[in-house]
């Protein structure tokens, strides 16, 4: 993906500056969820994993979500989406972060009852497994708070952060 692109779909996300952080081991990350990405790069193996919780997306919600993946540069192989019931361990031997989107689904993952507001920016754990979970806002509170998609951004940094110290 090239840089323009990315800085398109980080614009529609109302995330006006961002920088790539590459080291000598890093690679300029390609990806796209569709099925045509895969085809383009047979050969790119996954290197994390992360696990998406929360109401499945729809409409605006899911093209959004899109986008997010996009923005991260992951590759098809490397997320899932969960409901927040389904907390079976991931089949992978890949470094492994759950996302969780809303308070709801955060709260059940996480086994806390603090609100969304004390839950975020905080590295909280799956109950009962070792796999880190960061918790944010849901898609739909971003669709009607536009501005709020710059938190769900360093969320999302901060969920790769982590995955980058596993």
């Amino acid at each position: 993906m090239h840089i323009d692109e990315r800085s398109r779909y980080l614009k529609e996300m109302g995330i006006t500056e961002w920088s790539v952080r590459s080291t000598a081991n890093d690679s300029e990350p390609t990806a796209s969820p569709t099925a045509e990405s895969q085809h383009a790069i047979p050969n790119q193996e996954p290197k994390v994993y992360w696990l998406f919780y929360g109401q499945a997306p729809g409409g605006d919600q899911e093209r959004l979500f899109q986008n997010m993946i996009l923005a991260l540069g992951l590759l098809p192989k490397e997320w899932e989406w969960r409901s927040p019931t389904n907390t079976q361990t991931p089949n992978t031997h890949l470094p492994c972060v759950a996302f969780a989107f809303g308070e709801q689904a955060a709260q059940v993952l996480s086994g806390e009852q603090e609100p969304l507001t004390q839950l975020r920016d905080v590295v909280l754990e799956i109950a009962g497994q070792d796999i880190p979970l960061i918790a944010s806002f849901d898609l739909a509170h971003c669709l009607n708070r536009p501005k709020d998609k710059a938190l769900v951004w360093q969320d999302l940094l901060l969920a790769r952060s982590v995955l980058q110290s596993l």
